[in-house]
């Protein structure tokens, strides 16, 4: 057996061009744009090259993009004070603070400043309550980009056995709520974990974010299951030159493929996903704040499989 490639690229290009469409069709309607601003503070290499990416998608998506990059100094008050001013800013639908923040800032008071309803990362507790309690909120984007893969690989998870290995606030936790709300029977491993392996061999979906490169082997894999690989780890890849390196997930790829079903590479399984859902989350807030019909992007049959 050799696993069903899930790509990621071509279902978020799917879900990328629907928002694009329905953008062009509201926008007119509302009589404005929809508008996503994010905040970086300081210079991380990699929170970099996502803001970049954020901004240039949300272009192509027809929206607005508002940046503002402040310097790893930035003390809370000055922070806070933008996003109050982001909150009540009407050409802003959407605000997301970039993660990780300096270590001086409290991430949990600076995500909890940001209005729920422009909270377009899903990680306000309002919204986590709600998510955790089955209501409508808006849906942290990386759990909410799996969702939409498995929805699609999959007529109905109801009473499918799923475990997720990592218990984060940004993915693990949402992420198996989720799973709980669409009738999973759903397993949650972390680091204190003693028996992973024997609870992964039982699942018919096994969601990694743990941080690990190569943690999930063949042997722990249920024959035709479905793996979602969220790791994202860079190694040292000698086989390319000195102080090369490469990106793994926290999946042995290799290995996996040759007994699941279905499985997502890295890179380009979940990744390009997140920022799809962003912006699918942006015209969601936009909806509800223009009082707008706010229709799932359900990926169809016509979608990539």
């Amino acid at each position: 057996m050799t696993a069903e490639l899930i790509d990621g690229k071509a279902f978020a290009a799917v879900v990328r061009e629907k928002v694009r469409d329905r953008v062009a069709t509201l926008a007119p309607q509302a009589g404005q744009t929809p508008g996503l601003a994010v905040v970086l503070v300081g210079h991380d290499p990699a929170s970099e090259v996502y803001v970049r990416s954020k901004g240039r998608q949300a272009l192509e998506a027809g929206m607005k993009s508002f940046e503002y990059r402040l310097p790893e100094s930035t003390q809370a008050g000055e922070l806070l004070d933008l996003i109050e001013r982001l909150n009540t800013d009407t050409q802003v639908h959407g605000i997301l603070v970039q993660l990780p923040l300096p270590s001086h800032l409290d991430e949990r008071k600076i995500i909890n400043t940001i209005a729920p309803h422009k909270d377009v990362d899903g990680f306000h507790i309002s919204n986590v309550g709600m998510v955790g309690t089955g209501q409508d909120a808006i849906v942290p984007c990386t759990p909410l980009g799996c969702m939409m893969m498995l929805r699609t690989l999959h007529d109905d998870l109801r009473g499918k056995t799923a475990l997720v290995i990592g218990h984060s606030n940004v993915v693990g936790k949402p992420m198996a709520r989720m799973l709980l709300n669409a009738d999973c029977t759903v397993m949650v491993a972390h680091k204190s974990s003693t028996n992973i392996p024997e609870l992964a061999r039982h699942a018919d979906i096994v969601v990694v974010a743990a941080g690990v490169p190569g943690l999930v082997r063949s042997d722990w894999i249920k024959p035709g299951a479905t793996v979602i690989d969220v790791g994202i780890n860079r190694i040292a890849a000698p086989e390319k030159g000195e102080g090369k390196t490469r990106l793994v997930g926290d999946v042995d790829f290799d290995e996996v493929r040759k007994v699941a079903g279905a499985i997502t590479p890295v890179p380009g399984g979940v990744g390009p996903m997140t920022i799809a859902c962003l912006l699918a989350n942006t015209l969601s807030a936009y909806c509800h704040q223009h009082g707008l019909a706010d229709e799932p992007l359900p990926l169809d049959e016509q979608d990539p499989k």
